[in-house]
């Protein structure tokens, strides 16, 4: 009771003076914990591929004009033969071994979660690039495995659709160097394969023509 009398003695000034004190160091320790629990999630994750756009491998002066990556479609299709294998598997066990059909299926389940797994990490670190002086294709998941061929020596380019691909409107596209002693590279998958098809033959003919790709 002495203490509530104290404190409803005090001037006002004085209790505004101890609020105007504590509220901003609050802010400050709120804002602080923002900034430590923001800090984590806004550092950028840059894939390997993606080195390709950060000067590492483009030279000097060089200018990109196309950047593409598989459609998401080359994860299940990529990934469907396992399945129906395993779905198969799955319905021989059933017919040969139901004591143990359980076993069958979560095996199943591991071997497709893990196959589904791969094919992203491996969409990932996929990454076609169509500069003013060369094709690109950038492709590896532990280390990537880089395609480079000037426009001036690629002999065609060509759309090769699978089945499946075609079914969903994609293909992908074959890259022929000059040299027969070089492989070949593909851009696989893609979405909007003709359009991507036509800027492709386009650079090339004018990089040969001697005059800009666009």
């Amino acid at each position: 009771m002495r203490e509530d009398s104290e404190r409803s003695r005090l001037p006002r000034r004085s209790r505004n003076a101890r609020w105007t004190r504590t509220i901003p160091s609050m802010r400050l320790s709120l804002q602080a914990e923002a900034a430590a629990t923001a800090s984590p999630a806004a550092a950028p994750v840059v894939a390997p591929a993606a080195s390709l756009l950060t000067g590492q491998v483009l030279r000097d002066g060089e200018i990109v004009m196309l950047v593409a990556k598989p459609s998401l479609w080359f994860i299940p299709l990529s990934s469907l033969g396992w399945i129906v294998a395993l779905v198969v598997a799955c319905v021989a066990a059933r017919a040969t071994d139901q004591q143990h059909i359980h076993i069958w299926v979560e095996t199943a389940l591991f071997i497709g979660a893990a196959r589904i797994m791969w094919a992203i990490v491996n969409w990932m670190g996929k990454l076609y690039v169509l500069t003013d002086q060369r094709i690109l294709r950038a492709s590896g998941v532990f280390s990537v495995d880089l395609f480079e061929c000037p426009l001036r020596k690629v002999a065609r380019t060509r759309l090769l659709p699978t089945i499946r691909e075609r079914a969903l409107r994609l293909a992908s596209i074959e890259i022929i160097p000059e040299d027969d002693t070089r492989p070949c590279a593909f851009w696989q998958t893609l979405a909007k394969p003709a359009e991507i098809n036509e800027k492709l033959q386009r650079a090339i003919r004018r990089a040969k023509q001697g005059g800009m790709p666009w």
